[in-house]
């Protein structure tokens, strides 16, 4: 059974204007004593949609025309409402909650869109308990400016009205005891809409009690499936399920530090014991971190998170340790650690299949091995001999390769790195595309020869051909000269130099795509020949002619497409 901690905090869009104005002020500054409102556009003019302590004492109520207001208040300091920046402070404060459990969602317009819920179902412990774990939230919360009233129940619907409707501003309720807990609330404790309140009220409904006895088919009947659906979802009957700020995390692991850090060595040092921690539990389960997720808790409650992302699954803790490195350098070049963090979590959010395999032969680690070369000198086996461990190799390319794309991405960024992918075309342009890694293992592709024979189209498909190292995204004209029109080149000339071939393979002949309408450059493209040519000093080049003479052109042209090693 999940148990839920509501976080509500009161005229949470006049706390975070005020907040912001202390941050940065803008304007003439706003006096908190003072009656203060935010307006927002509606039929007939602006209207109160938040207000003060004082604007309230002076008669002013949410919904009021602010024409009105200033009639109730003098020196009524009004001010616009930006739900877009409430939210958005909201879901930080949301992410900084994640100190306490993985589970942090924001509340939406129909919770009141002013406080967030924790699922703190095997949390509560690190903490000490529930009670420890209230006191400490609201604590800091206090200290941010953010007085708070907090409420721990099973299910999300108790919790939110405990929080609001509860005397005290702090609430534990025990399991099983919901009914009676809500049966002595007022109906707005159900989170209904102003419509349903409104007619409940009207049919003399007005607590939660005096629904709970009543038989459920009239008002299913007379009411929308809200009702019943939140009285349900209030005594656990039904699923309400949460909304993460974040993905919830596969594996998770959080350090609380006793002083605030800053330095960046020192929060690298802290992130590689959370791997640690983390890599016995991947070994355990046979998988791999594929995505990270380092969160560092600041002390003034800025939180900042680092994603990374990995081209294969790994529990290398040194690789982990080098891109994190990377990324905070970036980091530290953009934001000031200011007051330090005082926390640092370190979750995988997710995770593949990394079955274990044998990555040394080292054959000294042996036991019987040990013993025998304790006991012997050169005239030893010969088996004992030579390099005491091998290294597998088979992966070693693989394993570098993306090591590398790793530490690139985290340097350039996610969508700077990018690869070749071959394409089934036959013209060479066409052949390869670029793409995005998106975090997938690069394929590296294996040599024909390396594969036992075959025969038939599959020999066709995987015939090595030559291909130059630098395909020019633009064949170059070329001045060449040729015994005959169709036979291999014997000199061309190209950027204003000369080259005598001493060899030349080929023509390896591609024609146009017929089947492929239209072709990417010009519909009826002619025939080209191929040619790998070699000068005096060595220097390859891949020449093509472009059309068949007399067939398709009488003055054949010839291309630079490519230079080789």
């Amino acid at each position: 059974m999940s148990r839920i901690v509501s976080v509500w905090l009161p005229r949470w869009p006049i706390k975070r204007f005020l907040m912001a104005q202390a941050i940065s002020p803008a304007g003439k500054p706003i006096d908190p004593e003072r009656p203060f409102v935010l307006a927002i556009p509606a039929t007939g003019g602006l209207r109160i949609a938040a207000m003060n302590e004082t604007a309230e004492d002076a008669g002013i109520v949410a919904g009021d025309p602010v024409a009105d207001a200033r009639a109730k208040a003098d020196n009524l300091q009004v001010r616009a409402a930006d739900s877009t920046a409430d939210d958005a402070a909201l879901h930080r404060l949301a992410l900084w909650a994640t100190r306490y459990t993985p589970t942090a969602s924001p509340w939406i317009e129909e919770n009141g869109a002013d406080g967030f819920f924790l699922d703190i179902e095997g949390a509560a412990h690190l903490f000490g308990g529930e009670e420890n774990l209230l006191a400490d939230l609201a604590g800091r919360l206090d200290r941010f400016g953010l007085p708070a009233r907090l409420a721990i129940a099973d299910t999300t619907g108790m919790a939110w009205a405990l929080s609001h409707f509860d005397a005290a501003a702090q609430s534990i309720l025990p399991a099983g005891r919901e009914a009676a807990a809500l049966s002595a609330m007022p109906i707005e404790a159900l989170r209904l809409s102003g419509e349903t309140r409104a007619l409940l009220r009207r049919l003399g409904f007005k607590s939660v009690g005096a629904l709970l006895d009543k038989p459920r088919a009239p008002f299913a009947a007379r009411f929308s499936d809200e009702l019943l659906r939140r009285l349900d979802q209030a005594l656990g009957r039904c699923e309400e399920p949460l909304i993460p700020v974040t993905a919830p995390p596969v594996y998770h692991s959080l350090n609380y530090l006793l002083e605030p850090i800053v330095n960046q060595q020192a929060i690298l040092a802290r992130a590689c014991r959370l791997m640690q921690h983390l890599t016995h539990v991947l070994v355990r389960d046979a998988v791999g971190a594929r995505a990270l997720r380092l969160s560092l808790y600041g002390v003034d409650g800025a939180v900042e998170t680092i994603d990374i992302g990995l081209t294969s699954p790994t529990r290398s803790v040194p690789h982990i340790a080098r891109l994190i490195d990377l990324r905070l350098e970036t980091l530290a070049a953009m934001h000031d650690g200011g007051f330090g963090f005082e926390a640092i979590g370190l979750a995988v959010t997710r995770v593949e299949s990394m079955p274990e395999r044998q990555t040394e032969l080292n054959i000294d680690r042996h036991p019987e091995v040990q013993a025998q070369r304790a006991s012997k000198d050169d005239d030893s086996n010969g088996i004992l001999r030579g390099p005491r461990s091998a290294r597998a190799p088979q992966d070693d390319d693989s394993e570098k390769g993306a090591a590398l794309i790793d530490a690139m991405r985290q340097r350039l960024g996610p969508d700077r790195v990018r690869q070749f992918e071959i394409v089934p075309r036959h013209i060479p342009e066409c052949a390869e595309t670029l793409t995005e890694i998106n975090g997938e293992t690069p394929q590296y592709p294996r040599l024909a020869r390396s594969n036992p024979p075959l025969s038939g189209e599959d020999r066709w498909s995987i015939e090595e051909k030559p291909r130059p190292l630098l395909l020019l995204p633009q064949a170059k004209p070329t001045e060449v000269t040729a015994l005959i029109p169709e036979g291999p080149p014997r000199r061309f000339r190209w950027h204003g130099v000369t080259y005598d071939i001493t060899g030349a393979q080929g023509p390896e002949r591609i024609a146009d795509e017929w089947w492929r309408a239209p072709y990417p450059s010009r519909a009826g493209a002619p025939t080209r020949d191929y040619y790998l040519v070699e000068d005096g000093e060595g220097h390859r080049f891949w020449l093509y002619r472009e059309g068949l003479y007399g067939r398709e052109t009488a003055t054949p042209r010839w291309f630079v497409h490519g230079l080789f090693a």
